[in-house]
């Protein structure tokens, strides 16, 4: 059997803001923009934002999914780090750096680079 994952989304409540804080991560603009779900494409991966509220569901926000996403070295990671609300501080874990960041919703998201 091959399992293959191409795509994850997260709740946010202002899509707007989502979109800016996602932006300025990714250093790209959105894929697919939408007052319910938007997309970027991450090198062929979907990384959604959806605005549960529109549709009328609850969620609760914090680290009950974990996006990983890795930058190509300890320096970027940094400077992506700078400014943001850090809730697990840049560690070296085995031949990885690891930090958390919160995001503009309350969703924590984990930042790489390899050593």
């Amino acid at each position: 059997m091959k399992i293959r994952i191409n795509s994850l989304y997260i709740c946010v409540k202002d899509m707007d803001r989502a979109i800016r804080f996602y932006e300025a991560l990714f250093e790209q603009s959105v894929t697919e923009r939408d007052e319910v779900y938007s997309v970027f494409d991450v090198n062929g991966f979907r990384f959604g934002l959806f605005a549960y509220d529109k549709m009328n569901e609850e969620h609760s926000f914090g680290s009950n999914c974990l996006p990983s996403i890795s930058f190509e070295s300890r320096e970027v990671l940094e400077h992506k780090m700078s400014g943001m609300e850090i809730c697990f501080p840049l560690t070296k874990i085995k031949g990885n750096w690891v930090a958390e960041i919160v995001d503009s919703d309350g969703n924590h998201i984990e930042l790489t680079a390899s050593c």
